[in-house]
């Protein structure tokens, strides 16, 4: 049998954590060929990641981590696989946000990424993106929250969402999936730095229809704007551009409840998914 392919492991995330798979298996005194067996995955595929000529799934991580006994040394890394290959944009938001000292962000359809759980975030991908493989949905279910660990550092951004009630009320994953999402929804109201208003719906039709708005706010830069749709994202950084969505969320802000009535709202539709 050939001897392993030499790998670099500070060349990229995937090629350190195939060079840690390794080291971990031959700690134990075990061939790829006994991983294999002990994991039930292919001989082929154990090679492959440890040479980094694949990334591991979530499942694989989970299961290496199991039967080398690594305490979840490898499943802490498999984030760090997926945003290395996320797409440019992604990388760009997740960066800026880290920066900002202030976001605002208004939903007309779905609870921000910021907010969301892990499996009403599963939900939505998989309906979202229905020719996706598992581990697509998976990837991009990673992405989302550990775009979330900016809300959990000791120097959180000022987080302002504005959702329409609508949010509240659409079936995404089932009534199990939409209480806890809600129940979430009103823990991150009691947090200092975060406020959730609802646009309820006898508002009836107004300018914020039209689309989200996501403004983030930094101490001597210019504000930046996002706007996503299906397949992609941009960032807007022409002044006149973020100006008018600033200005939108502001006006879409007056149609807002207060929040002890928006908090009382979104408990009353979180009991009623039962």
């Amino acid at each position: 049998m050939p001897a392993p392919k030499e790998l670099d492991p500070s060349t990229s995330v995937t090629a350190y954590w195939g060079s840690e798979l390794r080291r971990l298996r031959e700690a134990m005194g075990w061939s790829q060929q006994e991983l294999a067996k002990r994991t039930s995955y292919s001989t082929s595929l154990v090679g492959l990641i440890e040479t980094a000529a694949r990334a591991p799934t979530r499942k694989f991580a989970q299961r290496c981590d199991e039967v080398l006994e690594t305490g979840g040394a490898l499943i802490k890394l498999w984030p760090l696989i997926v945003r290395e290959s996320s797409p440019a944009w992604v990388r760009s938001l997740f960066e800026l946000e880290w920066e900002a000292q202030m976001l605002r962000n208004y939903q007309f359809a779905v609870v921000p990424g910021l907010l969301q759980t892990e499996d009403y975030a599963r939900a939505l991908t998989r309906a979202g993106r229905p020719f996706d493989t598992d581990q697509q949905v998976e990837e991009m279910v990673t992405v989302r929250m550990q775009r979330q660990r900016l809300l959990e550092r000791p120097d959180p951004p000022i987080l302002f969402v504005l959702l329409d009630e609508a949010v509240l009320a659409r079936p995404i994953g089932g009534p199990l999936v939409m209480r806890e999402q809600l129940e979430h929804l009103l823990r991150a109201t009691t947090r200092p730095r975060i406020t959730v208003q609802v646009i309820p719906f006898e508002v009836g039709a107004y300018a914020g229809l039209a689309g989200p708005i996501l403004v983030l706010s930094f101490k001597g830069a210019p504000n930046i704007a996002y706007m996503e749709n299906a397949e992609d994202a941009q960032l807007l950084t022409d002044p006149s551009r973020v100006d008018s969505l600033s200005a939108q969320f502001d006006a879409l802000h007056s149609s807002a409840l207060p929040q002890a009535a928006s908090v009382a709202l979104i408990e009353k539709r979180m009991n009623a998914w039962t």
